[in-house]
């Protein structure tokens, strides 16, 4: 392994338990609601109704993901790994903090979308209507196509994220990958 590129923390080889977790199950969900989001509009009524409510009781879980993601990672005594250098760090750093920014924006704009439709979130079934009052069409279509571009830059960037891990793995061979799967026991 290049020394330039090792960890900052050689005695830390993985993430924490938790973290790995939360980290990987906002990627699971960020997948199901972007399949979900580009593929209902191919089902008949019934299933792409319960597609959308789908959507939005996922919406509601990954909005408590976030909020618990981002109170873990901002504890106090909490440690950021170091990718060696200077710029692979700060571009780490940048990518991680933009994908926060763009899970709370889609977040407040998947809420904003079903509320300027003059609809009722749905949780489970639980209906949680607009503390907004009611809107024109052109304001929710609006806020709907913001929701899509948010969507697909996440999709964008966690590619990007992705494909970076997978070159530290398979070309940097810096275990940056490693410290993000489940340890063996």
């Amino acid at each position: 392994m290049n020394k330039a590129l090792e960890p900052a923390l050689p005695g830390i080889t993985s993430h924490d338990r938790l973290t790995i977790i939360l980290h990987w199950l906002t990627a699971l969900l960020v997948v199901v609601q972007f399949l979900l989001a580009e593929f209902w509009g191919y089902f008949p009524r019934p299933v792409h109704s319960l597609m959308i409510v789908t959507h939005m009781s996922f919406g509601l879980v990954l909005t408590a993901l976030l909020v618990l993601r981002l109170g873990w990672r901002l504890r106090p005594g909490h440690t950021f790994f170091d990718d060696g250098t200077a710029l692979l760090h700060t571009a780490a750093r940048l990518t991680h903090w933009l994908l926060y920014a763009l899970l709370a924006a889609v977040v407040a704009f998947g809420f904003l979308t079903r509320w300027t439709d003059n609809k009722p979130l749905s949780f489970f079934g639980l209906l949680i209507p607009s503390p907004l009052g009611s809107f024109s069409r052109a304001t929710g279509h609006f806020v709907d196509q913001i929701h899509d571009y948010l969507a697909w830059a996440i999709i964008i960037l966690a590619g990007v994220h992705a494909a970076a891990s997978l070159l530290h793995h398979f070309y940097l061979k810096d275990g940056v990958l490693r410290r993000m799967l489940p340890q063996r026991r």
